[in-house]
């Protein structure tokens, strides 16, 4: 029997699960299927973590992370969770390998993963100049040309932001028009170092053993256009990692909104009491490190608050 059970390894899991058991409760497992770090550990370089000077790399920030939390008792089972279910106060674990295990409360920060655009050289290029994040990138592009990819509002808010920084940024979208506020497409149309490449698909990313050299596009007659630049810049949405929630009927344990997120209150409180959502797949997250890590640190406090009222009922 668990006090808490952190299914996920990455800064929201990590942090929940330092704060829990320096905080006091006693039997706490983390469950992540791999090495924990989370998707920051594929960052070349890191420098918007606060504290953090000089070169240093996402694995280079995450290293010590599981050591400081183990050595306050928190114990890592590496084993992929397929389901969690709640049985009047208990919740129970549902793993892989066809074991269970219960727990009085659960912090699930199993994040977002961005999805692919899907043209030739974006996998094999990605965190080499190919990025779906430009707060955490775009400072590496500063006073140099950059392309986005998307017509959503996220893709034109990033465009507004990159062009801040860069000197040029090419925003390619597949139609003439733009699903995104009509303020936010004003604000792109005026703003003079932003070129729309409209009509266009990206047909191929290419670079050396540097990095990314340039994105050829094809717009709907067929033609390629080489774009050169350092770096391509992707967002068409994210997958939430929402699968452990899933229950048998087709139903979440939870509430979420329409696209996937958990919906929680500002203490990272579910619709299910025990149950606390962190990181990338909560509503409304920043998707940033130091955010993740901040979502983490409230729900163990909120955990421990639950289990101990729990148990002195």
């Amino acid at each position: 029997m668990l006090d808490c059970a952190i299914i996920g390894g990455g800064p929201a899991g990590l942090t929940a699960g330092l704060y829990a058991t320096r905080g006091g409760l006693e039997n706490v497992t983390m469950f992540e299927k791999g090495m924990p770090g989370g998707q920051i550990m594929n960052s070349s370089e890191i420098e918007n973590y606060p504290g953090v000077t000089g070169e240093i790399t996402g694995m280079d920030l995450m290293t010590s992370w599981p050591e400081q939390c183990q050595r306050f008792g928190l114990k890592h089972e590496m084993v992929n969770v397929t389901r969690v279910t709640k049985n009047e106060k208990l919740f129970t674990i549902h793993k892989e390998d066809g074991t269970t295990t219960d727990a009085h409360s659960v912090i699930i920060g199993t994040g977002s993963s961005p999805r692919r655009v899907g043209f030739n050289g974006e996998d094999e290029l990605f965190g080499k100049g190919v990025s779906t994040c430009a707060t955490c990138d775009g400072f590496f592009y500063k006073n140099k040309e950059v392309a986005v990819i998307g017509g959503g509002d996220t893709a034109l808010e990033e465009a507004l932001y990159l062009a801040k920084i860069c000197s040029k940024v090419y925003l390619v979208h597949r139609r003439d028009t733009f699903r995104s506020a009509p303020n936010t497409i004003d604000r792109v149309k005026r703003t003079e170092n932003i070129e729309l490449v409209l009509n266009s698909s990206p047909d191929e990313v290419y670079g050396d053993k540097m990095g990314v050299v340039g994105l050829k596009v094809k717009n709907k007659d067929g033609q390629i256009r080489d774009i050169v630049v350092p770096g391509v810049f992707t967002f068409v949405g994210n997958d939430v990692n929402n699968e452990t929630l899933l229950q048998e009927d087709g139903s979440f344990l939870c509430d979420m909104n329409d696209q996937g997120q958990v919906i929680v209150d500002i203490s990272m409180n579910t619709s299910i009491p025990g149950l606390f959502a962190t990181g990338d797949m909560r509503i409304a997250a920043p998707k940033q490190v130091v955010s993740a890590a901040g979502d983490g640190a409230v729900a163990a406090l909120q955990a421990i608050s639950y289990v101990d009222e729990l148990l002195n009922d």
